[in-house]
């Protein structure tokens, strides 16, 4: 590893050698198949934005827009919704020994999971993951309790009890609400958490294996196009299950060209610029205030972090302003993407602004992972504030 460039004194890069990720990662499409089966599923748009292209220097860039997924303004319901499936399936056949029988409608499948209740799905989250846990708890005839920490924005609180969901507000970091989530689960409850700790990598395991629904998608419709895949992939981190989905697919065996993988962090949450300077996995100390809400994590999941730190090959913390600037880009494309969503644009712009021409004859690929989460919020930074 060695420093590259400061883009200015707060946002920071480093290349890293890349080695191949842990044995074993070979995604299966069986994710996609269940998400497939799903009422409302259908593939989300990869959008071709030349307009963004031209600015970036790029050749070609391709936006996933996840701003609507099942009728929820992110991507979190891809991992949720296959980590509550397996989590279900998993806790139906430990108390009655039944495993999961075929099913064709969720309201069939809730009948199968009938045994288990009551049960409740708990989570922290700093927005759309708890939305998305909240939402497959009812679907399915469970309760569920979110913990969110106490500087979440109101309407994304608001948004997770719309779904029903019994709202728990912890005075302290995301971090502090996942350990909570952790310490106070009580029988009768599961945890759907996107990060892992000792003992717990089952669930964390089967999100970052529902986030690669996207990832086929995206195959499968530049297959269709007649296109290749991309050159260059920025990718969001927080605590690295999207990344390491992400990671994943393109340095799965018999990709080639495999793509350049950039993560992406904000400057006060760069919780994997530093564990890659620590060669270790460290937690940085807050505040963690960043507009990128769903990235404002201080501490990588252990689960995912061997894939990303060994998979990714470069690492950007940038400021809120470049995620701005991203926001607006992507809505001249007629994209909705909210602070989290626009963020791997944000680290593209900030490579271009350092390496210049080094973007040139590259094919990029972001995933707009959310769309406006915080409606307010959106609007005045389309309107250029802040």
């Amino acid at each position: 590893m060695r420093v590259l460039t400061e883009v200015d004194q707060s946002e920071r890069m480093r290349f890293v050698e890349r080695q191949r990720p842990l044995a074993g990662a070979n995604p299966t499409r069986d994710a996609q198949r269940f998400h497939q089966r799903l009422e409302g599923y259908e593939p989300t748009r990869l959008i071709d934005a030349p307009g963004i292209a031209a600015e970036l220097g790029l050749s070609r860039l391709w936006v996933k827009d996840e701003s609507s997924r099942f009728g929820l303004p992110a991507f979190k319901i891809m991992g949720a919704s296959w980590a509550v499936f397996n989590a279900a399936s998993q806790a139906l056949l430990e108390r009655t020994g039944q495993s999961t029988r075929e099913w064709s409608s969720i309201a069939e499948l809730a009948e199968h999971f009938a045994p288990l209740r009551p049960l409740t799905l708990t989570c922290a989250t700093d927005g759309n993951h708890g939305r998305a846990v909240a939402r497959m708890a009812a679907l399915l005839g469970f309760s569920s309790r979110i913990i969110v920490p106490a500087d979440m924005a109101k309407s994304r609180i608001d948004a997770i009890a719309s779904e029903g969901a019994e709202i728990v507000i912890h005075d302290g970091s995301y971090d502090e609400a996942v350990a909570r989530s952790a310490s106070d689960a009580k029988p009768g409850e599961l945890v759907i958490s996107d990060t892992s700790w000792p003992g717990y990598e089952d669930v964390p395991g089967w999100v970052i294996a529902g986030y690669s629904t996207m990832l086929w998608e995206v195959d499968d419709e530049l297959t269709h196009l007649s296109q290749p895949g991309p050159d260059l992939v920025a990718v969001q981190i927080g605590v690295g299950a999207f990344a390491a989905a992400v990671i994943n697919h393109y340095r799965r065996p018999g990709v080639a060209p495999e793509p350049f993988i950039l993560g992406v962090e904000p400057t006060h949450a760069a919780c994997a610029i530093a564990s890659i300077e620590a060669c270790e996995i460290v937690e940085i100390p807050g505040p963690h205030d960043s507009i990128m809400s769903g990235l404002n994590c201080g501490v990588p999941s252990p689960l995912a972090w061997p894939i990303v730190s060994r998979g990714a090959d470069a690492f950007i913390a940038i400021e809120d302003e470049r995620t701005r600037v991203a926001m607006r880009l992507l809505s001249s494309e007629g994209i909705v993407a909210g602070e989290c969503g626009a963020a791997g644009l944000g680290g593209l712009i900030a490579w271009r602004d350092a390496f210049g021409g080094n973007l040139a004859d590259k094919c990029a690929l972001i995933i707009s992972t959310e769309g406006a989460t915080d409606p307010g919020a959106y609007t005045r930074i389309l309107a250029g504030g802040a």
